[in-house]
C-alpha cells in the first residue's frame, strides 16, 4: 500500500450530522429514479419490490416505510462529487440507483437463504409472498440495475455496468462461501476465510459504489482503484460492526431479534475470532455451536463469544480497517475538504449502533 499524499482531517461532527445530511440528500435524489424503475416491473414483481422498499403494504396500498439508509448510492454520488464536482454527481444518479437496486437484490435473496423474518422493522418479503416470489423479485431488481446503466448515455456507463456485473459475481461467490461455512464444524473455519468472505459479501459492493462514482468523474484508473479499495476497507469495517450489532444490538433499534446470528449458529466474524482464540471460552463456544440452538442458550453463547475476545477483536479490527480506508481515500482525494463527505459516510457506518 502506498503512503497517502495527505491524510484527510476529520470533518464529521461527533453526532454524524454531516453524514446524515449526505444520506438524506442521496435518498431524496435517488428515490424518484428508483420508484420509476420499480414501476416498470411486471405487476407481480412490482408489488413485491415496492413492499420490500417500504413504499407499499402487503395488500398494495401506499406506505410511508423505511427503504434503508441509502449508504451505497450516497457513496456513488459523494465519490463523483469529490473527484469531479457537482456535474459528475448529477450525472451519476442512474449509477447510484443501480447500486441500490443491486443491494436490495442481495437483501431479498439473503433473507430467504438466512430465513430472516424481519427487516427494517417489518416482515421480510419471503415471509409475506413466499420464497419463490421473493427470489424472482430480487432477480428482477438486478436486471433493472443493469438496464439502467445500459440505457445511460454517459460515456462511463459501459465501464460501470461491467464493474457492477463483476461485483455481483463476487457477491454471489461470497454468499456461496458463507453458506458453505455454515455446514462446516466450528473448528474448520479460519479467520482468513471469513474475512475474505466478508470482503466479497459487503466490501465489494461498497467498493464498487465508490469506484462507479470515480468512473463518472472521469478520473484515472489508479484513482478508480483507490476508491474501490477505500470502499472495500470501509465495507469490512462496516461488516465487523454489523456482526457485533447482530449479537449485542438492541432489537428496538435494529429491527431484528437480538442474537439471531447466534441462534442460527452463523460463523460471523466475532464468533470465528472467538473460536480461534484458544481460550477456555472458545472451547465452550465450540461445544455450543456443535449442536442446534436450545432455548435459553442465547445469553450463555453471547457471553462465551465475549469472554473469548470476539467482541474486542471485531472492534479493534474495525478501527484498523477504517485507518486503511482513510489511507486509500487520501491516495485518490488528497484534499481534506473534498474528501470530507466520503470520510463522514465511512465513519457513520462504523460508529452506528443499528
Amino acid at each position: 500500500m502506498t503512503e497517502p499524499k495527505q491524510r484527510p482531517t476529520e470533518p464529521c461532527p461527533p453526532d454524524g450530522q454531516e453524514a446524515v445530511a449526505i444520506l438524506e440528500s442521496a435518498r431524496a435524489c435517488v428515490d424518484p429514479g428508483l420508484r420509476a424503475a420499480l414501476e416498470s416491473l411486471p405487476g407481480s414483481m412490482r408489488r413485491i419490490a415496492l413492499y420490500h422498499f417500504g413504499w407499499e403494504h402487503a395488500d398494495g396500498t401506499p406506505a410511508a416505510g423505511n427503504p434503508g439508509k441509502a449508504i451505497r448510492p450516497a457513496l456513488v454520488l459523494t465519490a463523483a462529487a469529490a473527484l469531479g464536482g457537482q456535474p459528475a454527481r448529477s450525472a451519476s444518479l442512474r449509477a447510484a440507483a443501480a447500486v441500490e437496486l443491486v443491494h436490495n437484490f442481495t437483501l431479498l435473496h439473503d433473507d430467504v437463504m438466512d430465513r430472516d423474518t424481519t427487516r427494517r422493522h417489518r416482515p421480510t418479503a419471503w415471509t409475506v409472498f413466499g420464497d419463490a416470489d421473493a427470489i424472482l423479485a430480487g432477480d428482477a431488481l438486478q436486471a433493472l440495475a443493469l438496464g439502467l446503466l445500459a440505457e445511460d448515455p454517459h460515456p462511463a456507463s459501459a465501464a460501470a455496468a461491467a464493474r457492477l456485473a463483476a461485483c455481483v459475481m463476487e457477491l454471489c461467490a461470497g454468499q456461496h462461501t458463507d453458506t458453505d461455512m455454515e455446514r462446516r464444524a466450528p473448528g474448520e473455519v479460519t479467520l482468513g476465510e471469513v474475512l475474505t468472505m466478508a470482503e466479497a459479501k459487503t466490501g465489494a459492493l461498497l467498493g464498487c459504489a465508490c469506484a462507479m462514482g470515480a468512473l463518472y468523474a472521469g478520473v484515472a484508473e489508479e484513482d478508480v482503484e483507490a476508491m474501490d479499495a477505500f470502499g472495500r476497507q470501509a465495507g469490512l469495517a462496516f461488516q465487523l460492526i454489523d456482526d457485533v450489532i447482530g449479537i449485542w444490538g438492541d432489537p428496538v433499534r435494529t429491527g431484528k431479534p437480538a442474537g439471531a446470528d447466534l441462534v442460527a449458529r452463523k460463523k460471523s466474524l466475532p464468533v470465528v475470532a472467538a473460536l480461534a482464540s484458544g481460550t477456555p471460552a472458545a472451547a465452550e463456544l465450540a461445544e455450543l455451536y456443535r449442536v442446534p440452538y436450545r432455548e435459553g442458550d442465547l445469553e450463555r453463547t453471547a457471553l462465551a463469544v465475549e469472554r473469548a475476545g470476539g467482541r474486542d477483536w471485531a472492534q479493534v479490527q474495525a478501527a484498523d480497517r477504517m485507518a486503511r480506508a482513510m489511507q486509500e481515500l487520501a491516495r485518490a482525494v488528497p484534499e481534506p475538504e473534498a474528501a470530507g463527505g466520503l470520510l463522514a459516510l465511512a465513519e457513520f457506518v462504523t460508529r452506528r449502533s443499528n
